[in-house]
């Protein structure tokens, strides 16, 4: 079993000697620890929250989280952890199982690790940091032992950055377990086997972190443990003491989150495959959730097959389709949104549909216009003779600012411009990625589309959509500087190409290759820093890792406050100015962070949802409302205490009629005279 106190210290004190940690895998049920959820899709937890994806983990994290690369059996009587996956099986990413506390320094950590496979490396990480960035001591090849950095920052695409520092030559089987040993001391680092010291080192680039397990082809482990001296311990125990403390000062200095609202969905719940809008015309915002059957490939067909219209105290207003709580998770989008798109002054929902482009009166679900899709384009998965759409945009390519034009695209590879009577106008193609990006220019909307730039007549200024390899996971048009005079720049999160950035003439500015790159978003996070700053998450192969940017591509912060992603959303909760990114709504792994990457705001343990989340202003005094939910019910939080000032912060958001779990979300300044009432 694994022994840990609450402050990740456990004292050996009649040898003078602290023991930080250790396991011996008996605590976890035998099989995988990710049944159920390793069933499922792994992109659900893109922007859905999952403690953990069947067995809870305890003081472990699965680093690499949509990976169900972990199983607990036993081998002569004694538990083993092993790392059960192939290359093949791992799309680039390395396993890791991770604990500790990322003050931990000056420690060894030493696991008896069985390899079972030579074809690659099995070993434990140390100094842990991200999980693109810590030090590797293992066993490789059948024949070396190596001594690793594992740096931050790729120099290709999909080639992992490494710095060896030394190898020796070992010869080890798959017949026996080896027992691995790392000691830090400062820079200095030793690493043993069997008792043996085979390498000796000096790197100070991370001087303290976390400690694990990895293993990139198939390996078992034993008696995981990390120790130190009681005085180092004492230190480690002050610097946690000391961040604790500052985290209680800073959420002390913010408001709590306190139930506003909350309701049931019962049958006709979904995760987040929500739109928000007023629907019966009170001007309040209503939910409309859509339940969803995946069809011919998991998520790249879906098809609605519900929708539900409810009011925010729970009643429902209309219902289109036949609910069934089997169908209403989703790991995509889907083509519904709530806007006025006739200028009558009542919303409607505009989606597809059973292969039709449909307008529905808001107020009742009653259908009022619709089209036949076009026919669908020979691309590689074609599979219907029209196209299903994936998600809706609306656009000003008229010069009406209202946006009254429909963008449908595919995934991932056409798009469709229609009017608001539903008559088509024009289609593009190209490398999409995930969602659009309108931005106005001389009264028209300019179109961010993937790596590529539309004006309003559906002429492409200009593209990078063929050298740029993966897709652009989130894109955003903006002047972020703080200089009105500036010119804007095109920013992407471009999946496993990273942080790119164009001037608006196309011109590629800054390329930085943090990792599979996505859920960017935009606010003012650093007051103290100039212009506005984009933030975002990485998933796929390094999961978690938050990076923090500044306007002109700067990386201001970087670290792993979670190890799943999130829909990274800005959240203007003190009304100062000061903007916050929501994680999640977990009372653990979830909240809100500074710029600075801080938890600042937390979630009560009161029982509420939290698989999925939305940020809207509700409650009137421009602070925004946290939406948190899952299938079967909705909690609205608002803040405990009222805004004090003349003037608050009102950013402008992206549309609600723009609603996407791919696109980035964006808090431009804007400021409102307070009225005492």
């Amino acid at each position: 079993m694994w022994r840990i106190l609450p402050s990740l210290i456990l004292l050996c004190g009649a040898t003078n000697a602290a023991e930080l940690f250790h396991d011996d895998f008996s605590y976890y049920p035998p099989g995988w620890l990710s049944t159920p959820v390793g069933t499922l899709n792994p992109a659900i937890q893109e922007y859905h929250y999952l403690a953990h994806r069947g067995v809870p983990l305890g003081p472990w994290a699965n680093a690499i989280a949509h990976l169900d690369a972990w199983v607990v059996s036993d081998e002569d009587g004694k538990p083993y952890l092993e790392q059960q996956l192939t290359r093949s099986a791992r799309q680039f990413a390395n396993p890791i199982l991770i604990t500790g506390d990322p003050e931990w320094g000056d420690y060894s950590v030493q696991v008896r690790v069985r390899p079972l496979a030579l074809d690659d490396l099995a070993g434990v990480v140390f100094r842990y940091h991200t999980n693109r960035h810590y030090y590797l001591f293992a066993l490789t090849g059948g024949n070396t032992a190596a001594l690793r950095l594992h740096l931050p920052i790729e120099t290709g695409l999909r080639v992992p950055a490494w710095k060896n520092l030394a190898e020796a030559p070992f010869s080890y089987d798959t017949r026996r377990y080896y027992a691995l040993k790392v000691e830090n001391e400062g820079p200095r680092i030793r690493a043993y086997v069997d008792g043996k010291l085979v390498i000796e080192a000096s790197d100070s680039e991370l001087p303290q972190g976390k400690a694990g397990v990895t293993a990139v082809a198939p390996a078992r482990f034993q008696d995981f443990r990390v120790e130190t001296f009681e005085r180092t311990r004492q230190l480690i125990a002050g610097r946690i003491r000391r961040r604790e403390e500052e985290l209680a000062r800073l959420r002390a200095d913010n408001p709590r989150p306190v139930m506003w609202r909350r309701f049931r969905t019962p049958g006709f719940g979904a995760g987040r495959n929500v739109r928000f809008g007023d629907l019966d015309g009170d001007g309040i915002a209503d939910m409309l959730i859509a339940q969803n059957i995946p069809r011919v490939n998991g998520d790249g067909f879906d098809q609605i097959s519900c929708l539900t219209a409810v009011r925010l105290d729970g009643a429902v207003l209309w219902q289109s389709g036949r609910p069934d709580s089997r169908n209403g998770l989703l790991t995509n989008d889907t083509p519904f949104q709530i806007h006025d798109i006739d200028g009558d002054g009542r919303n409607e929902v505009v989606l597809v549909r059973d292969f039709k482009l449909e307008v529905l009166d808001g107020r009742t679900g009653r259908l009022k216009q619709w089209t036949w899709m076009p026919k669908a384009p020979p691309v590689a998965e074609h599979p219907y003779e029209l196209v299903s759409g994936d998600s809706i945009a609306f656009l000003n390519l008229s010069g009406d600012r209202r946006r009254h034009e429909i963008l449908v695209k595919d995934r991932y590879t056409h798009f469709w411009i229609f009017n608001n009577k539903l008559e088509q106008l024009w289609e593009g193609s190209g490398q999409t990625g995930h969602y659009p990006y309108p931005f106005e220019s001389g009264g028209y909307d300019l179109l961010a589309m993937g790596y590529a730039l539309w004006d309003h007549t559906g002429r492409q200024l200009w593209s990078h959509d063929r050298e740029v390899r993966d897709h652009a996971d989130g894109v955003m048009m903006g002047n972020l500087s703080g200089d009105p005079k500036a010119e804007p720049r095109v920013y992407a999160s471009g999946s496993d190409e990273g942080f790119l950035m164009f001037d608006r003439g196309g011109h590629l500015l800054k390329h930085v290759r943090v990792g599979h790159n996505q859920s960017p978003c935009v606010g003012k996070f650093r007051t103290d820093v100039a212009g506005l700053q984009y933030m975002s998450v990485n998933f796929w192969k390094n999961p978690g890792i938050v990076t923090l940017f500044d306007w002109d591509g700067n990386i201001l912060a970087q670290e792993e406050p979670i190890h799943t992603g999130s829909v990274m959303l800005p959240v203007n909760w003190r009304g100062d100015g000061q903007e916050f990114v929501l994680l999640s709504g977990n009372t653990e792994e979830g909240g809100m962070i500074d710029g600075h990457l801080r938890r600042v705001v937390m979630f009560p343990h009161d029982g509420h949802p939290d698989l999925a989340a939305n940020v809207l202003n509700l409650t009137g005094d421009a602070r925004d409302e946290i939406v948190l939910w899952d299938q079967e019910r909705v909690w609205i939080y608002t803040q405990d205490r009222p805004f004090r000032g003349a003037r608050i912060y009102a950013p402008v958001r992206n549309p609600d009629y723009n609603e996407s779990n791919y696109r980035t979300n964006v808090s431009l300044p804007g400021w409102q005279d307070v009225t005492i009432k």
